[in-house]
C-alpha cells in the first residue's frame, strides 16, 4: 500500500474560481463536478484534502462529494500520471482489438488497467465506451481522442512523451 501525500491547499485563486462558478448553478450542489474539474485541470487529481475544501465550499459533506468524484470517472481521485490513456473497452473496441493495445501498452511501459508508469508518465485507465465506434478501437489521452488506434499510434505517444 502506498501513502499519498496531503496536496496543498487550494489558493485564494482556487477559492474564488469555485465560488464564482457556484453562483451560475441553481444550488452549490450543481456546481460539484465542475469544481472538481477546476480543481483537477491544476492539480491532476483530487486529494482527500482536496476534497474536504471543495466540499466545503460548496456546503456539501465530503462523503457527498466522494460519492460524485468516485461515481463519475473522469475525476481522478488519487495521483496520475502526466499522460492519463484512457482506453475504451466496448464491445465494439474489443472486437476491433483493443485486448492486443492493452497487451502492447504492458510490453512497452509496464503498466496494466489502472496502474501509473514508474517514471509518472502514463496512467492507464480503461473507460466504459468513448463513443468512437466508428474508428475503433479508440482511446482519449489528456482529453484527446484518437480512432484506429495501433501499436505503431501508441509507440508514437510513448516517444513524445517527455519525462516529468
Amino acid at each position: 500500500m502506498s501513502i499519498v501525500e496531503a496536496q496543498p491547499a487550494l489558493d485564494p485563486t482556487e477559492r474564488t474560481e469555485i465560488r464564482n462558478l457556484i453562483g451560475h448553478y441553481p444550488t452549490a450542489r450543481a456546481a460539484a463536478i465542475d469544481a472538481l474539474k477546476l480543481v483537477q485541470q491544476r492539480r491532476r487529481y483530487i486529494g482527500d484534502n482536496l476534497l474536504a475544501e471543495i466540499a466545503h465550499l460548496l456546503g456539501l459533506p465530503a462523503t457527498e462529494l466522494d460519492g460524485l468524484a468516485t461515481f463519475y470517472n473522469l475525476i481522478y481521485r488519487k495521483p496520475v500520471g502526466q499522460t492519463v490513456i484512457l482506453l475504451c473497452d466496448s464491445i465494439t473496441c474489443w472486437i476491433t482489438g483493443r485486448d492486443h493495445l492493452a497487451q502492447h501498452i504492458e510490453r512497452r511501459i509496464g503498466i496494466k488497467p489502472g496502474e501509473t508508469s514508474a517514471d509518472g508518465r502514463f496512467t492507464l485507465l480503461p473507460i466504459v465506451c468513448l463513443g468512437h465506434c466508428d474508428h475503433a478501437p479508440a482511446m482519449m489521452a489528456n482529453d484527446v481522442l484518437h480512432g484506429n488506434v495501433d501499436p505503431a499510434t501508441l509507440d508514437a505517444m510513448f516517444d513524445a512523451t517527455p519525462l516529468p
